[in-house]
């Protein structure tokens, strides 16, 4: 089963420093059909401003994954973490216990992001925070798993969740191939170019829910930049 989300269906919300698309139910976006996915919770497609974003605010038990697309964001926490997070990397936050942090672009230009949350698989824990280069060059040509819960993944962020966040770079007529278990969710977006999964074609920011697939085949119709959640 492969459902398409059409980028114009998103949720949307401009507050004029954030551009924001929701692929889920967020904040005052409501849609009971498109309350999350598994254990995917949120994706918001965000345009922050120059020199603009969220200030402090909290969390807890919740497993949040930042995909960088352009420009930069700014993190700090009440931890004591603080880092930089540049395009085509990716920082996770698990907000455990309890978590204030804020996100700013501190840069010149636009940032581009998306921003997954996924349910915890371990209510409770001790918050924390880390960021990770993952060079476009690296996923060339295939799938790499940039954050997980999998202890095999051990070159991955990790999350506290049975899950996975993939990435790969696709030239156009390339093939990538992934495995989904039994019972699993996937939801995949391009963040840029045009793909064809299992021959369904999805556009640039539209987003494709899919579940009962043994296996999920992504064929570039152009250049592509893909992200992929494998939830339980």
């Amino acid at each position: 089963m492969i459902d398409i989300r059409p980028f114009s269906s998103l949720g949307h919300a401009n507050h004029g420093w954030l551009d924001a698309r929701h692929h889920f139910s967020f904040s005052r976006y409501f849609d009971p059909a498109r309350m999350g996915w598994g254990k995917l919770r949120v994706w918001n497609d965000d345009a922050i401003a120059a020199n603009s974003g969220f200030p402090p605010h909290p969390h807890a038990d919740m497993e949040i994954i930042t995909y960088v697309r352009t420009g930069a964001i700014t993190h700090e926490d009440s931890q004591g973490n603080h880092g930089r997070t540049e395009a085509g990397d990716v920082q996770v936050m698990a907000a455990g216990t309890g978590i204030v942090h804020s996100e700013y672009n501190l840069e010149a230009e636009t940032t581009t992001l998306f921003q997954i949350w996924i349910e915890t698989d371990k209510p409770g824990a001790t918050p924390s925070w880390g960021a990770k280069p993952f060079p476009k060059g690296e996923r060339a040509g295939r799938l790499a798993v940039l954050a997980s819960g999998f202890e095999e993944d051990t070159d991955a962020l990790p999350i506290n969740a049975h899950a996975r966040v993939l990435g790969a770079t696709l030239k156009a007529g390339e093939t990538a191939d992934y495995g989904l278990g039994a019972g699993r969710h996937a939801y995949l977006v391009p963040a840029v170019g045009t793909v064809e999964v299992n021959g369904v074609k999805i556009n640039t920011r539209d987003g494709a829910a899919i579940k009962d697939e043994e296996t999920i085949r992504i064929t570039a119709l152009e250049d592509a930049e893909i992200v992929l959640v494998d939830a339980a």
